[in-house]
C-alpha cells in the first residue's frame, strides 16, 4: 500500500494535502506536481512530497521554488522494484550519465573501431552464480542532509524506521496536518 502527500511551508506554516501520482510518470511531473501544490504563488517556498510504500521504504523530494528537486529514499533496491519508486530512482541519484546503464558502457566497450565486438559482456554474479542485474544498492540513497535546515539532522533521518513520515512531520512542526491527510 502507498501513501503520497505533500506539505508546503507557507508563511503561515505548513499545509498539507494528500495527492495521487497516477500521472506522474518522472522526477520533472513530480516536481511541477509539488510547484503547483503551493497557495501564495511564492517562488521560494519549499514543498516536501511523501512517498511511503509501507513496511518497505520512504521517500522525501523537496522543492524549493524554480530548484532542481532534492531526493532521499531511505532503501533504494526497494524503491527501485516499486512503480512510484522508480520516479525517485533516477540516473542521475545513482551517479551515472542520465540515458546510460552500465551494460551499455560496458557493451560499447567491447566495440572495436571497426564496430566488431570482441567477446560478450560478462555479467555480474551473485554469491550463488546467478546473474545479478539489480544495480541499484540496498540502504539510503540522495541527499542525507534534505531535512537539516528545517530541523531534521543526517543522522535522525537516517534512524527513521517504522513511522518515518510520521517523524518527520513531528520533527517539522507538520504533524497534525500530515495526519489530518493520511
Amino acid at each position: 500500500m502507498y501513501f503520497a502527500a505533500l506539505l508546503a511551508r507557507t508563511e503561515d506554516g505548513w499545509e498539507a494535502s494528500d495527492t495521487e501520482l497516477d500521472d506522474v510518470e518522472t522526477l520533472s511531473d513530480l516536481a511541477d506536481l509539488a510547484r503547483e501544490a503551493t497557495s501564495g504563488g511564492y517562488d521560494d517556498e519549499t514543498v516536501l512530497v511523501f512517498i511511503e510504500q509501507e513496511g518497505a521504504w520512504f521517500g522525501i523530494v523537496r522543492v524549493d521554488g524554480e530548484d532542481d528537486p532534492r531526493i532521499y529514499v531511505s532503501d533504494g533496491a526497494a524503491a527501485a522494484r516499486s512503480s512510484y519508486g522508480e520516479i525517485l530512482v533516477t540516473d542521475e541519484l545513482l551517479g551515472r550519465e542520465p540515458g546510460s546503464s552500465d551494460d551499455s558502457a560496458h557493451l560499447e566497450g567491447l566495440v572495436d573501431l571497426d564496430g566488431t565486438e570482441d567477446g560478450e559482456p560478462e555479467q555480474d554474479t551473485d554469491d550463488d552464480g546467478t546473474a545479478d542485474d539489480d544495480t541499484v544498492p540496498a540502504g539510503p540513497l540522495g541527499d542525507q542532509t534534505i531535512l537539516a535546515d528545517l530541523g531534521l539532522s543526517r543522522t535522525q533521518l537516517l534512524s527513521l524506521s517504522t513511522d518515518a513520515l510520521g517523524e518527520i512531520a513531528e520533527a517539522l512542526g507538520a504533524s497534525d496536518v500530515l495526519e489530518a491527510v493520511r
